[in-house]
């Protein structure tokens, strides 16, 4: 048999062959080949944070418990702000005080689903103020226009506030569609909404007027606007609201 080189036989890999990496090794081939034991990263290691499946069983159960009611909560949200703004219709008049208690007054919509209601009229709130003297002598202030402190500064105002431009308004109108003529408030959320008017004028009065006073009363005068075409002229409508009583503490 002839031999080649230093006496390997032809086909055989010799020493001089083998590609010797020292930065291989036996770990590092099996790993390559795929043959080696799958090691499972252990939860709480640096850089592995632990899955669902370590948690213990108590607080497994209790994230799904939370999501499951956080889901709920929000269809429920959902399908009241739906019959809120929807058409009226069978279920929203049966299960109407639910969907009430469930938007008012955090949730309240002004919209409507399929015929959106834009304002027909606008409102100019005002307000004046009774102050009684040591001697008995009352002193009524003139009259302060709320509405015109607003629409200075939405006027010419790329970016106007939100209380500017809707808390004054919408105030008057939760005001207006929860007393009736004779301004009594027949329920919690009725004299909810009340002080809620008067503390905002009390407010805009203060800042504005540094003068004492203990009562409060409000004109409101409503007109129509304008529409394209011809219109009989509509009379402005004017309502002054009685007297409140501001306390010290504003309630």
């Amino acid at each position: 048999m002839e031999t080649t080189g230093r006496g390997t036989a032809p086909g055989t890999v010799g020493p001089q062959d083998v590609d010797e990496d020292p930065c291989r090794g036996p770990a590092h081939d099996t790993a390559a080949a795929g043959k080696g034991p799958h090691v499972r990263p252990t939860a709480g290691a640096a850089g592995v944070p632990p899955g669902f499946s370590d948690l213990p069983l108590p607080l497994r159960a209790a994230v799904r418990i939370a999501a499951a009611l956080c889901l709920a909560v929000a269809l429920v949200h959902v399908v009241m702000v739906f019959l809120y703004v929807a058409p009226a219709n069978e279920v929203s008049q049966r299960y109407r005080k639910q969907i009430n208690a469930w938007i008012h007054p955090l949730f309240e919509q002004n919209w409507r689903l399929f015929a959106p209601d834009p304002q027909s009229v606008t409102q100019q709130v005002s307000a004046r103020t009774l102050h009684v003297s040591a001697d008995g002598t009352q002193q009524v202030s003139d009259w302060f226009d709320l509405t015109a402190v607003d629409d200075s500064a939405v006027n010419h105002n790329a970016f106007p506030s939100r209380t500017s431009q809707n808390m004054l308004r919408r105030a008057w109108d939760a005001y207006a569609a929860s007393h009736g003529a004779d301004d009594r408030s027949n329920s919690e959320r009725a004299l909810m909404l009340q002080k809620y008017l008067r503390n905002i004028a009390v407010d805009r009065v203060s800042a504005y007027r540094h003068d004492a006073f203990e009562d409060i009363e409000l004109r409101v005068i409503t007109r129509p606007i304008a529409a394209d075409g011809p219109r009989p002229n509509t009379p402005a409508q004017t309502r002054y609201l009685p007297w409140w009583k501001v306390a010290s503490d504003g309630n």
